[in-house]
């Protein structure tokens, strides 16, 4: 059955940021892509108001060939490899925040993600990619930068390079029924979400605290580049102010609502947050010294270190670490403020 303009643009108004205008199109991967990134952020959703017309005529086209170009490389897409990056990046901090318990996250389950997130992207439309090397160019480029939240960028960077260089038209293959589609999506859409619903609900405190430190980190490779970091910080927020501006405050009246608007109000100055918070950790007060600071860490490794407190090894192991964390975030020079 032919696919009609009217519909999809109804479609696209009442649901387009869940992807339901591409599920009528049987675009499932831009349907997946939009539903864990509510339409590109909104973004994404309003460009394609003026795209619609070219993908119902390219679903229309599909139904009628069935077949797509063979032999040929689809053209090289600028726009198409920098969503690539940021939805890579996306997954990236998204796995950081729900699987980052797991002992060989580093080596698997950071660049597995990344590699699907760029993946997911290079399937959209009537193109896609190698998923072997992608994932072999994610893989390979994780341990250079083991440990760090920042290892997203470049390992986004390597999947996305390796996706462009193998991109290749989809081979086109019978249709599947609906229930099918939806069932994949939807075993998708939890495998995507619930690791981040897990370690939001349950263990909400440490998810606020380890988000923001990776945001810390991120925005933290851009301080050489302030217009840039103040960019990419407008866009991280920009779901905390779509929802905002749809529901007003009355979304984060309790419960874990107002836990994760305290997360997006501290983004902006978790800078200061952070050093007031080590500061405590410590026992110093603001303005310290280095040789404070060095003197205080070095006491309270000696109290607090495992080996000598075998009688509250939990406690001691929790408290080691959030000396090391404040002494390591105190050895930083302080960031200049932003006017």
């Amino acid at each position: 059955m032919a696919k009609g303009l009217l519909v999809t643009y109804a479609l696209w108004a009442f649901g387009g940021l869940a992807g339901l205008h591409h599920l009528y199109l049987g675009r499932d991967s831009h349907a997946l892509l939009w539903m864990l990134t509510l339409g590109g952020g909104g973004l994404g959703w309003l460009w394609e108001f003026w795209k619609l017309p070219s993908f119902v005529a390219q679903a229309n086209r599909a139904q009628g060939q069935r077949q797509n170009p063979q032999g040929r490389t689809p053209p090289l897409s600028p726009i198409r490899f920098a969503a690539q990056v940021i939805v890579g990046i996306y997954f990236g901090l998204a796995a950081l925040i729900g699987l980052s318990f797991m002992d060989t996250f580093y080596f698997v389950g950071l660049p597995l993600a990344i590699g699907l997130g760029v993946l997911l992207v290079a399937a959209v439309g009537n193109q896609t990619s190698d998923i072997k090397n992608t994932l072999v160019a994610a893989f390979l480029t994780s341990p250079i930068f083991y440990g760090r939240p920042i290892a997203v960028l470049p390992i986004s960077l390597a999947a996305s390079i390796t996706a462009q260089k193998h991109r290749r038209y989809k081979i086109s293959e019978g249709s599947e029924t609906l229930s099918v589609r939806l069932y994949r999506l939807g075993l998708a859409y939890l495998a995507f979400t619930g690791p981040i619903a897990y370690s939001a609900f349950y263990n909400t405190a440490a998810t606020l605290s380890y988000v923001a430190d990776t945001f810390d980190s991120f925005l933290g490779w851009f301080s050489f580049f302030p217009f840039l970091g103040h960019s990419v910080e407008s866009v991280l927020l920009l779901p905390y102010w779509i929802w905002r501006l749809l529901v007003g405050d009355l979304g984060f009246n309790s419960g874990y609502f107002q836990e994760w608007e305290k997360l997006y109000e501290f983004v902006s100055s978790f800078h200061d947050e952070k050093r007031q918070l080590a500061y405590q950790v410590l026992g110093l007060s603001e303005g310290a010294t280095n040789e404070e600071i060095h003197q205080s860490y070095r006491q309270l490794v000696k109290i607090w270190h495992p080996d000598h407190n075998h009688h509250q090894t939990e406690e001691a192991q929790r408290r080691f670490l959030e000396i090391q964390a404040a002494y390591e975030t105190l050895s930083h020079p302080r960031k200049p403020k932003r006017s």
